[in-house]
């Protein structure tokens, strides 16, 4: 499996050669393609060729492009990630309410691990997260995840943050979940179906409805970095560290794989739990302490 996210920072002009993307700037550097994940373009110095990013495309290579300010303003993806594309369309076009008991499913493992990730610092409300569990209900009409996040936040930034705010902590946050959102979107496009379609997230102006439902138990491994780096400023190097998250390392179905394979194993099994209708066949990732 492919494994390396590949940041373009400096001028610099992309092309492609037998297999490698060549980057030209002060000096050549050549990296084959087979072991490039995603490509971040971080300047708006840089330019592409057109073959490159067909070949790039061609390979589900995920390429996404920053603005001005070097945040993540948009993403290339290929049309058609699947042989059978429009098979799995009208699949999900299909989808019936057993997507709920999936959907919840996943919202458990969510909070699962965020009060995982408060026990491992020692703060006392990680009680408070796992009795949430089990007052979760069908599709949360109560809306529990909503009470763990403002509980699970301020325990980790103080009772005065919330993610409104206007500050290095939240645009932290927000670049290091659009790293995980891009790849979830790279593999759900792979697999043949629609990010547009979601389970429970639904906003007709988002294109990632579906990736935004899948992604939630994966936001505690941007949240670590997040607070493991909390007094330094969202700059170059923060950037760096949020996206090494793809990088990491956990253990999922009894191997350590790197986030990005693991979420490729993981949205494959979603999907397998929806044909199925079996929601125990979901693959999480385990939450090490």
């Amino acid at each position: 499996m492919t494994w390396r996210t590949v940041v373009i920072t400096n001028k610099a002009k992309l092309s492609y050669k037998n297999d490698y993307l060549i980057v030209r700037n002060d000096e050549v550097k050549l990296i084959h393609l087979s072991e490039i994940n995603t490509l971040i373009i971080d300047t708006t110095a840089a330019t592409m060729t057109s073959y490159l990013i067909s070949e790039m495309l061609s390979r589900k290579i995920k390429i996404i492009i920053c603005d001005k300010k070097r945040n993540p303003q948009g993403e290339i993806v290929s049309y058609y990630g699947s042989h059978n594309t429009s098979e799995q369309i009208f699949k999900q076009i299909k989808w019936d309410d057993y997507c709920k008991i999936i959907w919840t499913r996943i919202i458990e493992e969510k909070i699962i691990n965020q009060a995982n990730f408060l026990k491992e610092l020692n703060i006392e409300n990680y009680q408070m997260l796992y009795d949430y569990v089990g007052d979760l209900v069908l599709f949360d009409e109560s809306n529990r995840e909503g009470h763990v996040a403002k509980v699970y936040f301020n325990s980790l930034f103080g009772k005065s943050f919330t993610r409104e705010d206007q500050c290095d902590i939240n645009y932290a946050l927000n670049y290091g979940y659009t790293i995980l959102l891009s790849q979830f979107n790279k593999e759900i496009v792979s697999q043949g179906y629609l990010t547009q379609l979601g389970i429970k997230h639904h906003n007709v102006y988002n294109s990632f409805n579906l990736s935004s439902d899948l992604m939630e138990p994966f936001r505690p491994l941007v949240d670590k970095i997040v607070k493991e780096n909390f007094n330094e400023r969202f700059d170059g190097g923060m950037k760096v560290k949020l996206v090494d998250v793809l990088n990491h390392k956990v253990r999922i179905k009894g191997k350590d794989q790197y986030v990005s394979n693991a979420i490729s194993i993981y949205v494959k099994s979603v999907f397998n739990a929806i044909d199925k209708k079996d929601v125990d066949l979901i693959n999480f990732f385990e939450y090490e302490l």
